[in-house]
């Protein structure tokens, strides 16, 4: 029985958690690969958010999980940098496909997608990429708790199964700093009116300019968890925000005796490639080739090195962004030899199997041939 056969019977809830069904919903635009995207527009969501829709200029559908990310690479000053920004849209309408991007002080690619990206502008992306989506825990009782733009994903969900008309008890709660600032605030009140087991709750800091704002302000706490979402305990949670906000709300969920094995958390700490481990007094270094199939180039490298960095030192154009293993871009065909991986959630076991590797976190144990 095939795969397209076997997600045929499903329902419209079990679809919302099947990965097959989001791997082949408009395949023609595979996740992984490279394409350039055209902007189609862009919509002020609030004053420092804007959401930014785009398609495939050749109208190729794009395929990916609600809440997975793609990577743009814009050109600034002559270079060209990436980063990783969630979905907001649903996959269920995949021929256009939106990022919603918060302006952030001293942000060179969020600042510059917010001052130049306009309609009819294009860009090159990778993806889509990424664990934190219904698939990673599939349930039909759900907690969303967000934070600023790490609503984004958690909309995508939303959306998601909406569209899907998916059987799912939903209670999405988000924080923000004033009523203003509460990004997709009216479509979320939509949604809510449209699906009869959905509930929104809004925390707000401050009421800001709204005096008449009567929601809850301050911050989440157990004791209005409990009062407001009494079998909180019952739901898988997905948590998306801050650092500081998502370790806070883990710590709460955990001291009120929350199965963490049903916690799920996005995490976008992009930083600095790992630095490579030092030498024991006396450790041999060893050495290896790398071939790269398609270009033909060959090198060597150090055993304490990442495949990424050696092969961008031999003058290799290998797409990736956070060099962390979380976002999935290096994402690469490994077709002989053998890598220790160390990675962060950024490639499915499904994937291992079929011989991909994360290049980032991935240092040779042999020669290798790579799918590049």
């Amino acid at each position: 029985m095939t795969a397209l056969h076997n997600i045929a019977g499903l329902r419209a809830d079990q679809r919302f958690t099947d990965s097959d069904h989001w791997a082949t919903h408009g395949a023609q635009w595979a996740s992984g690969e490279s394409r350039h995207i055209e902007c189609l527009s862009v919509v002020d969501e609030t004053h420092d958010v804007k959401t930014f829709t785009f398609h495939s200029p050749a109208y190729h559908a794009l395929a990916y999980e609600p809440g997975q990310f793609l990577t743009v690479s814009p050109v600034i000053d002559g270079a060209s940098v990436s980063r990783c920004y969630t979905l907001s849209s649903t996959p269920t309408r995949p021929f256009t496909f939106s990022i919603t991007v918060k302006r952030v002080p001293g942000g060179t690619v969020s600042n510059w997608l917010h001052d130049n990206l306009r309609p009819g502008h294009a860009l090159a992306a990778s993806g889509p990429a990424g664990v934190f989506t219904p698939v990673a825990g599939p349930a039909r009782k759900l907690l969303y708790l967000s934070a600023g733009s790490g609503i984004t994903p958690l909309m995508a969900m939303t959306r998601a199964a909406a569209d899907l008309h998916a059987d799912l008890d939903i209670v999405f709660v988000h924080s923000a700093r004033t009523p203003k600032d509460i990004i997709f605030r009216e479509e979320l009140a939509r949604l809510e009116r449209g699906m009869p087991q959905m509930r929104t709750l809004f925390f707000c800091e401050s009421q800001g300019d709204e005096p008449d704002w009567h929601g809850p302000l301050g911050r989440l706490s157990l004791e209005t968890l409990q009062r407001e979402i009494p079998d909180f305990k019952d739901r898988a949670v997905f948590t998306c925000g801050p650092k500081g906000y998502m370790d806070a709300t883990k710590a709460l969920l955990a001291g009120a005796g929350f199965d963490l094995a049903r916690y799920h958390q996005e995490s976008f700490d992009i930083g600095a490639e790992p630095e490579p481990a030092p030498l024991t007094p006396g450790q041999a270094q060893d050495t290896f080739t790398v071939r790269l199939a398609r270009s033909g180039k060959t090198f060597t490298m150090r055993a304490d090195q990442t495949v990424l960095a050696a092969a961008r030192q031999a003058g290799a154009v290998v797409p990736s962004s956070c060099s962390q293993g979380v976002c999935g871009t290096c994402k690469t065909a490994l077709l002989e030899g053998n890598v220790e991986m160390k990675h962060n959630g950024g490639i499915r076991q499904r994937e291992i199997d079929k011989g991909l590797r994360l290049l980032c976190c991935s240092r040779p144990t042999s020669d290798l041939v790579v799918d590049l």
